[in-house]
């Protein structure tokens, strides 16, 4: 495995474990649950923005692995849309980059 998948890899376990940690904690502290979590996310301007953000860059991912998972057939990376919308962009961008860099067999 080269050092970039590696890489890939590797943000795309921090992008899972990191962003969770503060969505946990906040649930935790608030006890309000994910319908509180999603209530924060737009509290303000600023983090309705963010949210939107965060949502357009998730879509425009899910369409990328789609077009690309039907010309390359390679329906392992259809995983990265789940993790993109169950876990976050974080995790989901890195890990479709690891599943699509890996050797395509002939």
């Amino acid at each position: 495995m080269t050092a970039l998948r590696y890489a890939y890899l590797g943000l795309a376990i921090w992008g899972a474990i990191h962003p969770m940690y503060y969505f946990l904690a906040y649930m935790r502290e608030t006890g309000t649950g994910l319908g509180g979590l999603i209530d924060a996310w737009y509290v303000n301007a600023s983090t309705t923005g963010l949210t939107w953000d965060l949502t357009i860059a998730a879509l425009t991912l899910t369409l990328w692995v789609l077009a690309e998972t039907f010309v390359r057939r390679n329906w392992l990376a259809l995983v990265a849309i789940p993790a993109t919308f169950c876990i976050g962009v974080s995790c989901g961008l890195p890990l479709y980059l690891f599943l699509r860099s890996r050797p395509v067999a002939a």
